[in-house]
């Protein structure tokens, strides 16, 4: 056992250059031995060791070179001294065997190897394994001095050619072997209704390596197993980039702009790609490997979205590759059937997405009249007006905000009209198409095509024709309990509104919800009607508990009925207040809730 008090001595011993050889083995013996105490290990000792080791470290090792010693010192060291010695050329490519043993390869420790030119290759061979946010922080980290703005601090050396390449590789070979199999298991993602493509795709780590060398990007996209992958991530992620880095360049301009300097003209953007480098990505622009893939109905509409997506964040496409993007949507639509009539409210909302992508990509009349049909045969939104606060009521004053158009903005209940006169700017659509649909839209999405600038004029005289005269009748507005008061029936205008179309807007219904439930008007007849779950576990449950205890009394089976009939997950069919209290008065039927 040393004495704690001790390790300062055997420290400066250890980097004594009159140290001889023979001492070595006891210093190291000393500085590596736990501190221990009557009860146990000495923590405060064990502190005192460790700093004094890691004092003594580099001269240590550079001295020792048996390899039972040099073992016992690299064992002590955590992840960051070993990247420090690494840095240092103390620890080098024959001590990895003996620090891979008890240690992970670590981002730190592959940039102190490759800091030094005979060290590359070693370096190289420890990135197999790494997570894809190592490989980046090898990348990223390269640079010490990355956060210090400074103009006297000393610029990095530039990361070996050769680590970059192969951190390039290792990032980009998961996506490249996704695209080069389509029986990968990844793609089982994309047949997932409620997902997207596999998260290979994202702006993850693979796309933030390849953004760190737009110069090379050229040369990327003919690169013969890796270029498929560069051409998937440069059309999703490129654009949408150089946006992100435009709009915080100019908040962060906005923001030390002088208050009496006027908004300075901006020069119109250069793209991320160049015309040369998306033509040599449109090998990858509508998604060949996604063209077979099993449930189609589900991947052809993911596959049709991203195609859409990509054309959004580079418009120039649609010259460039138009008659690819045409092929492209009308595959899609004929092998995923995406005009068929919604089956289910989960694909209703979805059948606007599929409006908005084809208004896009397509020039097929049939098609782009089918999708005008597909929209008219969605559910109307129900537009709430719900009575403002206090203070809401001061933010909107002599505002538009709360005007009825406004508001079925407000919960996004405009994207059907969006996508319609999206449609409609489409030269391909059918104008009877446009035109027939018109009488099957919401009073207020009428008077909404009326407020916008870029839609045709023919579609604007074919709407105002049809739109109210006063938009405020199309608005469902909820009463206060004042204004209820002077109502002579107060429980049949909350009736009228939960008789009310339901709106394809979540919060619309949850305005609703909570107007009657919030009301003291309110009967069991109308509490009845709303979603358990709204009565039970997002409101006091004053409401629900004499009703309950009225009908379950002292009966047990009643009891357990009613836990029973609780005990449902969050994909179970949800259940009215009323269907829950039936289920507990005839506890038969209770299992089947």
């Amino acid at each position: 056992m040393v004495n704690a008090g001790t390790y300062w001595l055997w420290q400066q011993l250890a980097v004594s250059d009159a140290l001889p050889d023979e001492a070595l083995p006891m210093v190291i013996e000393a500085l590596c031995s736990t501190s221990l105490a009557p009860y146990g290990v000495d923590g405060r000792g064990e502190e005192r060791r460790n700093k004094a080791l890691a004092e003594a470290m580099p001269a240590l090792l550079s001295r020792v070179t048996r390899p039972g010693l040099r073992r016992q010192l690299l064992q002590q060291a955590d992840d960051k001294q070993l990247a420090e010695l690494a840095d240092q050329g103390v620890v080098v490519a024959g001590d990895l065997p003996t620090v891979l043993r008890t240690h992970r390869p670590t981002p730190g420790l592959v940039i102190g190897l490759a800091r030094h030119p005979d060290q590359v290759d070693a370096a190289i061979d420890l990135l197999p394994g790494m997570h894809d946010t190592d490989l980046e922080d090898v990348v990223t980290d390269w640079d010490p001095n990355r956060h210090l703005h400074r103009p006297d601090a000393e610029p990095a050396p530039p990361i070996p050619p050769a680590l970059f390449d192969a951190v390039l590789e290792h990032a980009l070979t998961p996506l490249a072997r996704l695209l080069e199999n389509p029986q990968h298991e990844g793609w089982q993602f994309a047949q997932r209704v409620d997902r997207g493509l596999p998260h290979e795709f994202g702006e993850g780590a693979p796309w933030r390596i390849l953004a760190t060398c737009p110069d090379r990007w050229h040369d990327l996209v003919e690169h013969p197993t890796l270029g498929a992958a560069v051409q998937h991530l440069l059309l999703d992620q490129a654009e949408v980039e150089a946006r992100r880095g435009r709009m915080m360049a100019s908040s962060s301009s906005d923001l030390t702009q002088k208050t009496d300097d006027g908004p300075a003209e901006q020069p119109e953007p250069e793209p991320a790609l160049d015309t040369a480098l998306l033509r040599a990505c449109l090998p990858a622009l509508c998604l060949p490997e996604m063209a077979d893939l099993p449930k189609p109905s589900v991947t052809a509409r993911h596959r049709l979205h991203h195609i859409a997506n990509r054309v959004r964040y580079n418009p120039r496409l649609t010259d460039i590759a138009a008659t690819q993007l045409q092929a492209a949507a009308d595959e899609c639509v004929r092998r995923g059937r995406l005009l068929s009539p919604p089956r289910n409210d989960e694909r209703e909302h979805r059948a606007i997405a599929i409006a908005e992508d084809l208004a896009l990509l397509s020039i097929n009349p049939s098609h782009l009249a089918k999708a005008c049909a597909l929209l008219a045969s969605l559910e109307q939104p129900a537009v709430v007006s719900t009575p403002p606060s206090p203070r809401l009521a001061r933010i909107t004053a002599d505002t538009d905000l709360l005007s009825p158009v406004r508001l079925l903005e407000h919960n996004y209940q405009h994207r059907r009209v969006a996508a319609l006169t999206a449609l409609a700017g489409n030269q391909h659509t059918p104008r009877t198409a446009i035109t027939d649909t018109l009488p099957t839209l919401h009073p207020l999405e009428l008077v909404w095509i009326g407020h916008q600038n870029d839609v045709p004029d023919w579609l604007h005289t074919a709407a105002a024709a049809l739109a109210p005269a006063d938009d405020s009748e199309a608005v469902l507005r909820l009463l206060t309990d004042d204004e209820l008061d002077r109502h002579p029936d107060p429980a049949a205008v909350l009736q009228s509104w939960l008789d009310a179309p339901e709106s394809e807007g979540f919060w619309s219904r949850r305005d609703v919800y909570r107007a009657v439930l919030d009301s003291r008007h309110h009967t069991l007849h109308h509490l009845r009607q709303l979603p358990a779950d709204e009565i039970l576990t997002r409101n006091e449950p004053a409401l629900a508990l004499p009703h309950l205890l009225a009908l379950c009394g002292t009966q047990s089976e009643r009891w357990k009925a009613l836990l029973k009939a609780l005990d449902y997950g969050p994909t179970d069919e949800k259940i009215t207040f009323g269907e829950l209290l039936d289920s507990i008065h005839d506890p038969t039927p209770a299992g089947m809730v």
